[in-house]
């Protein structure tokens, strides 16, 4: 339902409309517009820049003899006298111009590119003085090699539009970025020249736009039900005004901001301000709507074929349109039918219909949606023509690669990977994933690339050509006992982006278990001085027992840190017969223990040693009204798990010891990776911030090996933290292991090309500070006097090398 002033204001309008034909022979010429540049060629600085603006007819004024700042210290340019072309799609009095200039810039940088002329046209409802207030357009470009080559987004859809009183307003730009970049919006003011706003600029949805018309504010939108609104989606574009109060003329802008993913950082590239204008007319007619489908995903080489259905509440004729850059782009553009758009009857049995139609190609596929912009407008017997717009996004992904056999090289220890050609000439690379122990998964539509919750590692990358790799776990080896599964997806390249679906899984049966595997790295006891870690393996099960005959006798090493073998250290004398280990005493509260398992057959010949495994850390963090775990564990099976995807979590109060925890919750680390948040969910009690609260957790895993029993269960060590602590760690001190420089020219090769520093640090003497501390941040500075800037984060031991120095 909406409300009509006609009668109401009539007096007013004609007033409002003597004043219009009063003034028109003045300078009332420039309704809209916009900058948009295109870059040459990405080898030089040289950017064709298009200004494009919406002039009224009824001015005798053209456009031309404005100033065009390239925002980089030049001479501004003046613009030469251009002539209109009539728009009468877009209603009377109505026309465009563009003009375009190549210009080069000295170097890299940020600039400001704009326009400025002289002057709006008359009347304009929502500033002040319009006919005396300049016109000004600006767009922001960033000239960064680190970056890449860009250009600015385009609009498609012209920036003049005509709305009725009391019924809801929708428009949408068209905009897209022609580099496959993001794209968002949002409101700006228009402004009268750089860094100046127009004076008295007010959002149309202003009260004064609907009180002095007699119009009650508070029940102004299309259903009358509450005040009117006026917003624009960040995401697709669409401006809704909900809805218009007093005819005439307004002006808004909005900026088309242009995002790219920067090593995974999303930074801005620039922008494009629209200046645009809403002709608000009092008038019956209702608006026109459109039935598109919903958003859809497909594979690259699909066809979609869709109708696009509109319709009239007033049976009035409908024209529809369609927007997107799709409709231009190379190979295999989109089509739609009729083209040109034409008026269509929606008297039954009539029906306005669009044909959409698309083959995708390889040459599709970007990480972003394509946006089809749809717009619906009628032929009203009583007024102006009122649209309709609505957006459907339509997303290209990758195919997933295709296997071809993966076979086990036993005396390496090795896996020969080979796939079939990847079907897209266009991708980038294959990456190839690993884990242990399979994980049956097939993603659903539109879920591309590998998720997180699936427990794989990226391993290595190849050139898209490639259909072989060996997998060798960098020279290492793969680990004894242990079954490996792996994944391939295909990666396209920037600024477009874009990932295959995830392969099939394909795994390899276990590697022969010929040295010992550790099954355990369990800690009983959290202490500085008193902690105790157990230590548990398997014998060299498949091992050929004619060359390395039985019994077997085991050496275990220890070292700090989750992989380090630094400071390698003999925690048990001599040889042991048994299985088990039980390392005490050890500082289990602040540091992790790695260990590795050495065999020796019946003739003391060394058979070989196990993989490195070492303990399960883990850490908490204080947060209002809630305290976050996360742990973490570096070993040769797999803590994540499809048959045992549930980790437990224990909680005691201060002083607890292990015995004293209590279970109060478990985390399916399928879904929440090794992270846990206690909220007071226990008993539905919340946490005091007053308290301290100590935890602990229990892993679960698999080598996905038959032969070794499941679930693999380690504890990890206690910590304690307390809600809503704010208060920072104590200071470390910082020592440098500085070398002499004779001793290491004469005990170095002469053709060595790179270095090492190493860093030291002791833990503070104070056991509440202590306590506190989680983890270390290092910071770097290439020379004294720079800034600091992070370096390396999360560092748990109180040592870091920082190697491959030139």
């Amino acid at each position: 339902m909406r409300v009509s002033i006609r009668n109401s204001v009539l007096a007013p309008l004609l007033f409002v409309f003597a004043s219009l034909i009063s003034i028109s022979g003045k300078a009332t010429h420039l309704r809209a517009g916009e900058i948009t540049m295109e870059r040459l060629s990405c080898t030089g600085l040289t950017f064709r820049i298009t200004i494009t603006v919406y002039t009224n007819t009824g001015s005798d004024i053209k456009f031309g003899e404005g100033l065009l700042d390239f925002g980089d210290g030049s001479e501004p340019h003046r613009t030469p006298i251009v002539e209109n072309t009539l728009r009468p799609d877009l209603g009377p009095g109505v026309a465009i111009v563009t003009y375009s200039i190549n210009h080069t810039f000295a170097g890299p940088g940020k600039y400001v590119v704009s326009y400025l002329e002289p002057n709006r046209n008359a009347g304009i409802l929502n500033m002040i003085n319009s006919v005396e207030t300049t016109f000004y357009i600006e767009t922001a470009i960033n000239i960064d090699p680190i970056l890449g080559c860009s250009n600015t987004p385009k609009l498609l859809v012209p920036p003049i539009d005509k709305a009725c009183t009391g019924a809801a307003w929708f428009h949408n730009p068209g905009a897209f970025d022609p580099d496959g970049d993001s794209v968002s919006f949002e409101f700006a003011i228009p402004k009268k020249e750089k860094g100046q706003f127009v004076n008295g600029y007010r959002d149309p949805n202003a009260q004064e736009f609907y009180g002095g018309v007699g119009i009650n504010f508070g029940m102004a939108n299309e259903n009358q039900d509450g005040p009117p609104t006026f917003e624009i989606d960040s995401r697709t574009g669409t401006i809704t005004w909900d809805a218009p109060g007093s005819p005439g003329e307004y002006n808004i802008a909005f900026l088309i901001k242009e995002w790219r993913k920067i090593q995974g950082t999303w930074v801005q590239l620039g922008y494009v301000t629209r200046d645009m204008q809403i002709i608000v007319e009092d008038c019956d007619n209702q608006r026109p709507e459109l039935d598109v489908p919903a958003d859809i995903c497909v594979e690259a080489g699909t066809i979609i074929n869709q109708d696009i259905f509109g319709s009239d509440p007033d049976l009035d004729s409908v024209k529809i349109e369609a927007f997107s850059q799709i409709f231009g782009i190379q190979p295999s553009p989109a089509t739609f039918t009729p083209n040109p758009p034409k008026f269509q009857s929606t008297s039954p049995p009539d029906q306005a219909i669009l044909n959409f139609n698309w083959e995708t190609t390889c040459e599709h596929i970007k990480d972003q949606p394509y946006q089809v912009v749809f717009k619906i407008s009628d032929k009203s017997k009583s007024g102006p023509s009122l649209a309709s717009f609505k957006t459907w996004n339509i997303r290209v992904v990758g195919p997933a690669p295709v296997w071809v056999d993966a076979q086990v090289d036993l005396g390496s220890r090795a896996t020969d990977l080979q796939w079939e050609p990847y079907v897209c000439g266009n991708a980038e690379r294959i990456d190839i994933w690993r884990r242990v122990d399979q994980f049956t998964f097939t993603p659903p539509e539109c879920v591309t690339g590998m998720p997180d919750f699936l427990g794989y590692t990226k391993i290595a990358q190849v050139g898209a050509d490639e259909t072989t790799y060996r997998d060798s776990n960098g020279g290492k080896g793969l680990a004894p006992g242990a079954s490996y599964c792996y994944r391939l997806v295909a990666i396209f390249p920037l600024p477009g982006g874009g990932e295959s679906y995830v392969s099939q899984e394909i795994c390899i049966p276990p590697i022969l278990a010929d040295a010992p595997v550790i099954t355990q790295v369990t800690v009983d006891r959290t202490s500085t001085s008193d902690g105790q870690i157990t230590v548990k393996w398997l014998p060299p099960f498949d091992v050929d027992p004619v060359q390395f005959p039985p019994p077997y006798t085991y050496e275990v090493l220890r070292a700090e840190g989750f992989s380090s073998a630094l400071q390698i250290t003999k925690p048990h004398p001599g040889r042991l017969t048994d299985l088990t280990f039980v390392d005490t005493p050890l500082n289990t509260e602040e540091i992790v223990y790695n260990y590795r398992v050495i065999a020796f057959d019946a003739n003391d010949t060394r058979v070989d040693t196990s993989f490195t495994a070492s303990s399960v850390r883990l850490e908490a963090a204080s947060e209002f009204e809630q305290i976050s775990l996360a742990w973490a564990a570096d070993v040769p099976w797999s803590n994540q798990t499809q048959d045992y995807p549930r980790h437990l979590i224990f909680r005691g109060p201060s002083g607890s010891t292990e015995s004293q925890l209590v279970l109060i919750d478990s985390v399916n680390v399928n879904e929440s990776q090794f992270n846990y948040t206690d909220a007071g969910q226990f008993q539905d009690t919340p946490l005091v911030d007053t308290e301290i609260y100590c935890y602990r957790v229990m892993t679960r895993g698999a080598y996905g090996n038959p032969e070794i029993d499941e679930p693999l269960i380690n504890f990890s060590q206690i910590i304690c933290a307390q809600p809503n602590d704010d208060e920072a760690p104590c200071t470390p001190q910082l020592e440098i292991i500085a070398r002499d420089c004779n001793e290491f020219i004469t005990s170095t090769s002469c053709d060595l090309q790179t270095f090492s520093n190493t860093l030291q640090w002791r833990r503070p003497e104070d056991p509440v500070c202590r306590a506190d501390i989680r983890s270390y941040n290092i910071y770097v500075a290439n020379r004294l006097g720079d800034p600091f800037e992070i370096y390396a984060t999360n560092v748990r031991d109180t040592f870091f090398i920082d190697s491959n120095l030139p």
